[in-house]
């Protein structure tokens, strides 16, 4: 049985599927220019600016993509505590990575703006304070209450940390990290070549027994650095590229050296457990080998009682930063005649 139209509902439906033809038609031209944009960036990462912003946001939504903005300021870029160039470039990472992993996806576009070109786009979203990644969802309306702020805590590790966020506000895989090499091939076939030809000098120091290898303090301070290195975090605090301390966002004239919380270390952080535990370290290697050589007993009593006290007050303080850290003292965990 067919159904017939009323002369106003056809002009309806018509209206209706006109709207909808230049919706998707606009979707796609804004996503064709994006991808354009995107294919011009070595990193993937466009920059964004006012009237860009206001062609995405013009859209219907859904939109058909999130996108990731990172909010930069060049004159805040020599500001240590803030972090602002390692934090773009690893958002950069995060950005290739996304695009050599999947190449043909349109889903999830990277921005970043310049406050001195953008002001109007930092005021819709309410910017305060750097660093700031925010998130923008496909049904987001209003910039300050629908999008997503990226936390501290979620570029802790960087790019990492950066690729976690992605995945579990959009699901989308970015994929493993492709970090760049430290060292290019060049330098690499440089260093070999310099060893190959200082091998021949240092073999015949060595069997003469004139080298630095030869030397007893040498290896003790090698071994203390070591040691140092290991207890540290030194290693983490490298390869994240952790800076020694943050400025503190609620005090801009405040720098903050201790971050209180389990999933970001700061490098004054690191540095000081260090120190802590080297200290004691130090302490047992001179009980073991230097106090039993003492042959006045009242002198190793007095050193002995010396050593116990620091050692005692460097293991409460490493403790003490752990437990303020991960909240285990401070949350009711302890008993009340513990604290």
């Amino acid at each position: 049985m067919a159904i017939s139209l009323t002369p106003c509902a056809a002009v309806f439906l018509l209206l209706l599927r006109l709207l909808t033809s230049h919706a998707l038609s606009s979707s796609d031209s804004v996503v064709s220019d994006l991808s354009a944009l995107q294919s011009q960036s070595s990193t993937g990462v466009i920059h964004l600016t006012d009237p860009l912003l206001h062609r995405i946001l013009a859209l219907p939504t859904p939109r058909p993509f999130h996108f990731l903005i990172f909010f930069d300021a060049k004159q805040l870029h020599s500001k240590p505590e803030l972090s602002l160039p390692t934090l773009k470039n690893e958002f950069s990472l995060v950005s290739s990575t996304f695009q050599s992993n999947k190449p043909n996806q349109k889903s999830l576009f990277f921005f970043e703006i310049e406050f001195g070109e953008s002001q109007a786009s930092f005021a819709q979203f309410g910017i305060k304070s750097l660093p700031h990644i925010r998130l923008v969802p496909p049904s987001a309306a209003d910039l300050k209450a629908d999008t997503i702020q990226m936390e501290a805590s979620d570029f802790s590790r960087l790019a990492e940390s950066m690729a976690e966020f992605i995945e579990s506000r959009t699901k989308l895989s970015v994929g493993p990290i492709n970090r760049p090499g430290v060292v290019s091939k060049k330098q690499i076939f440089f260093a070999v070549a310099v060893v190959l030809i200082w091998i021949p000098f240092f073999l015949k120091k060595l069997i003469a027994g004139n080298t630095f290898l030869h030397d007893k303090n040498i290896w003790m301070a090698g071994a203390i650095f070591v040691y140092f290195f290991s207890v540290s975090g030194a290693m983490f605090n490298i390869i994240r590229k952790m800076p020694m301390f943050m400025m503190d966002r609620q005090d801009p004239g405040k720098l903050v050296f201790f971050y209180q919380g389990s999933g970001m270390q700061l490098g004054a952080e690191g540095f000081s457990v260090g120190f802590l535990y080297t200290i004691v370290g130090l302490l047992l290697a001179f009980v073991t080998h230097a106090m039993v050589r003492l042959r006045n007993r009242t002198v190793q009593r007095v050193l002995m009682i010396f050593v116990l006290f620091t050692s005692f007050w460097a293991v409460k303080k490493v403790v003490f930063l752990d437990n303020w850290k991960t909240g285990y003292g401070i949350h009711g965990y302890w008993p009340s005649s513990w604290r």
